[in-house]
């Protein structure tokens, strides 16, 4: 049974089709990837699935159990997380606060044994603060549990934002564009990060992302969107050379002549290597006094030297006659 299932979801504004009839599985331990130019729906079909937004048709279940139309908590209690495209931190409260916002749903304590201080009140808080440090030092941010989240590193809020998201303890983590903004360094980090979350943790990931470095690396399948429709599915190796996939990202026109001016490169390449190979051949089969128009013949140094001698030669036996004669 697929963990993750989409069946005709469909997501309407007003006369705008978001997410068209989308059909989408995806199973446990997977590292799935959704792609497609800006606008596509990728994010719509994030909200769908996190309960931002009820689809208007179609079905989503999480591990057999349909959430189409659960409110973000309940799902998110069922063991569904996500980080967003543009970071949504408590700017203002520390790290550890960040990911205890995240540990809500299994605290447990009423606010009358919090007021009180009970003792159970009291392990479960402690619980809770190992917890987040545990996760924070997942994550790479040892130490930091009292910096204020609004002035951590770009990098750095975005670990945090995973952070915050694996306090909820979920099955399944959807990332939405999790290395936009980053630089190279930054991005093979949470790349990495990545990894670890499916193979140390054991966790599906759904992923969102632009980078495509990112996501041929790390995707075991990949769903492209264009216009709110699935135009394809597969491996790396084969989403990365599909007809369709390459036109939704360049145009058809843009397609079309990228391939007929590629084509009119590797022309135009063939012919000078012939033309150069023709002449190489022709200079080879040629004496030297025709090598090229106008050119002089080459004269050995020797041959020259001799001439030269003969010409002396010839220059003396004139004067002997001449003053025999005289």
């Amino acid at each position: 049974m697929a963990l993750l299932e989409a069946a005709a979801a469909t997501k309407r504004f007003g006369g705008l089709v978001a997410v068209n009839a989308l059909d989408f599985s995806m199973d446990a331990g997977q590292i799935v990837s959704v792609i497609g130019p800006n606008g596509a729906g990728k994010t719509t079909f994030f909200n769908c699935i996190a309960g931002f937004y009820r689809i208007d048709e179609g079905t989503i279940t999480f591990d057999g159990q349909p959430i189409n139309g659960l409110p973000p908590d309940k799902i998110a209690h069922l063991g569904i997380s996500r980080t967003y495209q543009n970071i949504r931190l408590f700017a203002n409260m520390t790290t550890m606060e960040n990911v205890l916002v995240g540990l809500h749903h299994h605290m447990h304590a009423s606010w009358i044994a919090a007021v009180l201080r009970t003792p159970a009140t009291v392990r479960e808080e402690r619980a809770a603060d190992e917890e987040a440090r545990r996760l924070l030092r997942f994550v790479g941010l040892r130490g930091k549990g009292d910096f204020q989240a609004g002035k951590l590193a770009y990098g750095d809020q975005r670990r945090l934002e995973v952070a915050r998201a694996l306090a909820n303890k979920p099955r399944l983590l959807l990332l939405d564009e999790p290395t936009a903004g980053m630089n190279p360094a930054e991005t093979a980090d949470m790349t990495a990060l990545i990894r670890r979350l499916r193979d140390d943790l054991g966790l599906s990931i759904l992923l969102i992302e632009h980078e495509m470095r990112v996501v041929m690396g790390i995707s075991e399948r990949i769903t492209v969107l264009d216009y709110g429709e699935k135009i394809a599915e597969g491996t790396p190796v084969e989403i990365r050379s599909n007809a369709r996939v390459i036109e939704a990202y360049l145009g058809r026109g843009s397609a079309a002549e990228a391939a007929v001016e590629r084509a009119a490169v590797e022309a135009a390449a063939a012919e000078l290597d012939g033309n150069a190979a023709a002449a190489a051949a022709q200079s080879a089969d040629l004496p030297p006094a025709q090598a090229g128009p106008g050119a002089l013949p080459d004269v050995d140094a020797d041959d020259a030297d001799d001439a030269d001698d003969a010409d002396d030669a010839d220059d003396a036996d004139a004067a002997d006659d001449t003053k025999t004669v005289a």
